[in-house]
This record gives structure tokens, C-alpha cells and sequence, in this order.
């Protein structure tokens, strides 16, 4: 389970966020490439932009569900 006290940096505010257990994988920026970027220097996913739609969120769900190692949250205070 990803914790909120972990985000990555970069990450946007909002519903979805990336923690530090992140390696790369490159799924979240598969499923969900208008969502997650990659920190080239870094070597991990953040959440570069919120989703602002119902198609959006259904797109950061299906990042968070596949996500191998769970680095993939829910941000139960925002939005």
C-alpha cells in the first residue's frame, strides 16, 4: 500500500500520487501516460497532472491496480 508521507517529488497535489517504493516499471506511464511521467534523473513515476475527467480517473485506477509493487496511492484528503 502506498504511503501518502512518501510521495515522490514532483508529484501534483490531488487524488492519485506515487510513493517511494517506485522502481520504474513503467506501467503507470503506459496506462495512464496524460497522468505519470518519469524523473529521468531520479529513475521513478510521479503524477505530473490530476485527472480532470471520469475516463481520467478510470485510467490512474487502472495504473494503481497494476502497479507491481503498490507504489501507486489514493490521496483520501483531496479531491
Amino acid at each position: 500500500m502506498a504511503d501518502k508521507a512518501q510521495k515522490q517529488a514532483g508529484s501534483v497535489p490531488g487524488k492519485f500520487f506515487v510513493d517511494t517504493e517506485c522502481i520504474d516499471c513503467d506501467v503507470c506511464r503506459q496506462t495512464a501516460p496524460k497522468y505519470f511521467t518519469r524523473n529521468e534523473s531520479g529513475g521513478y513515476s510521479y503524477v505530473y497532472k490530476q485527472p480532470d475527467s471520469d475516463e481520467g480517473v478510470a485510467e490512474c485506477e487502472e495504473a494503481l491496480e497494476s502497479c507491481p509493487v503498490e507504489a501507486i496511492g489514493r490521496d483520501g484528503d483531496a479531491e
